[in-house]
């Protein structure tokens, strides 16, 4: 057995599958425990902004609460505590003003970059929660509403409220730091009869401060009427907004604390680090091999035990046929069904090698007695030893005549089972097809009749289902005694066309009843061949059939007769009436 080679091997191309998903594991790993990291990373770094943002809008909220920042130590340091933070509030000149621990000041001394500036008229945007401007809307200064005022715009809101509703509007009432509620509409729609202009006309606590507000605009050259809402009446322009903000600015300095520095310098417990030393890496890579050696071990080991049986099948099926033995099967996965599956092919090939032989014997058989006759004669004539007559050519004649027809009949048999033999279908009538065979067979000492109530006409292979029935009845008078009788039934139903030969012969056992198609078979091995036949004119008929889409079938009774019956499939054009 020659050896396979290396890269074929199925050990060496399971071996580097394993080697392959080994590799492909380990970089799944290490991509996973990357992103992993990344995403820690990155959530704690949102919660490091989150804090900060926390305790931003903390103090920006204090500051514009208050007009200094005496007593937001406490705060600080609630703060500090809450966010596990080390807080440091100082002046723009970096002088401390309140810390949450007491290094707070050395932590302002090393860091160059405060965390944000803390002024409720100037909010940083990228730390700030407040949208929609850059003035902290809890600056509220001198537009502080008194708690009549407060009531008396809460009941005209409540009354715009229950109008909308009226006109199916949803709307809520949203308050304000200064204390002056505003409808917001929840829902869409126009309504025309609920207006409420005391929402948008200054009370008397706003009257005087929103004049200073227009007073101070006329400072930069904008003349406008100021809301309560902080908007200018009919004006878009950019320049008047500006203007409006530095007046606000102005206006509301002196109720704000003023801006201070914030430094969120560090953790009190500081978060864990990754240690990307060198002999972190090298476990990293000493586990790795390790996966490596046991995935190549476990694979040649499973490699051995699926190999070892392939190979014991291989050297079984380059044994001869007759040394052949069967392979045990010692699995049931798909090793042991295919074990299986060769003991059933081999045994299939010795029953064929033996088919073989018996089918050469029996060709050689058949072969030599006609050739022997004929060159027995030939030699004899050649000799002088007997006159070569009519009488002996007409057996010599006869002799070839039978030699040609067994010739005939192997290779009628071998296009057919090769299933390169074609049938030509063409309209025939059936009935006159059956009867000039009976006209064909007919000898004495055996009746021939045929059943048939009509002629029908069909699409059939008229040479070729002249053949089949020539050689059922042929084999019928072969095997039914003299004064016995051969009967031909002829049936159309559903399409199908159905011929049925019976005699009064002897009949065939039980037991040789499935051997009666196959080649050189005889129920008498008595039989020579002149009185038995060849052995090929049932296999033909039925291989005849089956290329019509059709078969032939035996029944038997022994001592009563056989039937064999022709079933095909049929196209019919006259009809069964046709030729009555």
């Amino acid at each position: 057995m020659s050896a396979v080679p290396l890269h074929r091997s199925l050990l060496v191309r399971l071996l580097a599958a394993s080697v392959l998903i080994a590799l492909c594991a380990i970089a799944a790993t290490a991509w996973l425990s990357v992103q992993l990291t990344k995403r820690a990373v990155t959530h704690e770094q949102s919660r490091t902004l989150s804090a900060d943002t926390d305790i931003y809008d903390a103090l920006i909220e204090y500051a514009a609460t208050h007009d200094s920042w005496d007593g937001a130590g406490g705060t600080i340091t609630r703060l500090g505590d809450l966010t596990r933070s080390r807080i440091a509030l100082t002046t723009p000149g970096r002088t401390l003003i309140a810390g949450s621990a007491p290094d707070a000041a050395d932590a302002v001394a090393v860091s160059e970059v405060p965390t944000a500036t803390v002024d409720p008229l100037f909010l940083d945007p990228g730390i700030a929660r407040v949208s929609g401007g850059r003035i902290d809307p809890r600056a509220v200064g001198p537009y502080r509403l008194t708690a009549g005022e407060q009531r008396t715009l809460r009941e005209a809101a409540e009354k715009q409220i229950n109008c909308l509703a009226a006109y199916g509007i949803q709307a809520e009432i949203i308050g304000t730091p200064s204390g002056r509620p505003a409808v917001r509409q929840i829902s869409a729609g126009v309504p025309a009869g609920c207006p409420a202009p005391e929402l948008t006309t200054p009370v008397a606590s706003e009257r005087r401060p929103l004049r200073d507000l227009s007073a101070r605009m006329a400072e930069c050259g904008a003349t406008a009427t100021v809301t309560p809402q902080f908007t200018v009446a009919g004006a878009s322009d950019n320049g008047i907004r500006m203007c409006l903000d530095e007046a606000r600015r102005a206006q509301l300095r002196p109720y704000v604390a003023p801006p201070a520095l914030l430094f969120v310098t560090g953790r009190v417990v500081p978060a864990p680090s990754v240690d990307l030393s060198p002999g972190n890496r090298l476990r990293i890579a000493g586990t790795a091999a390790a996966v490596l050696v046991v995935a190549c071990a476990v694979t040649v080991v499973a490699g051995l035990r699926l190999v070892r049986p392939l190979r014991a099948l291989t050297d079984a099926a380059r044994r001869p046929v007759e040394s052949q033995r069967a392979v045990p099967v010692t699995t049931r996965d798909e090793i042991g069904y295919l074990a299986t599956a060769f003991n059933d092919l081999a045994e299939r090939r010795r029953a064929v090698e033996h088919q073989r032989r018996d089918m050469v014997n029996d060709i050689a058989h058949e072969l030599r007695t006609p050739l022997t006759t004929i060159r027995t004669w030939l030699e004899t004539a050649r000799d002088g030893a007997v006159r070569v007559d009519a009488e002996v050519l007409d057996l010599l004649v006869e002799e070839s005549i039978q030699l040609h027809h067994v010739i005939d009949d192997l290779r009628d048999l071998a296009a057919a089972e090769a299933g390169s033999l074609r049938v030509h279908p063409s309209p025939t009538y059936v009935k006159d097809l059956i009867e000039q065979v009976l006209d064909a067979h007919r000898t004495a000492g055996v009746a021939l009749a045929l059943d048939a109530a009509a002629d029908p006409e069909v699409a059939v292979d008229p040479v070729r289902l002249r053949q089949i029935v020539g050689n059922l009845v042929s084999n019928a008078v072969r095997h039914t005694p003299p004064g016995g009788t051969v009967t031909v039934r002829l049936t159309l139903h559903d399409s199908r066309l159905r011929i049925a030969v019976t005699d009064t012969g002897t009949g065939i056992s039980p037991a040789d009843l499935p051997k009666v198609f196959d080649r050189f078979w005889r129920a008498d091995t008595s039989r020579t061949r002149a009185t038995g036949g060849s052995g090929l004119g049932l296999p033909i008929a039925r291989q005849l059939a089956r290329a019509h889409g059709g078969d032939v079938t035996a029944t038997s009774t022994p001592g009563t007769g056989s039937t064999f019956t022709v079933d095909l499939p049929v196209q019919e054009f006259g009809g069964s009436a046709a030729r009555e």
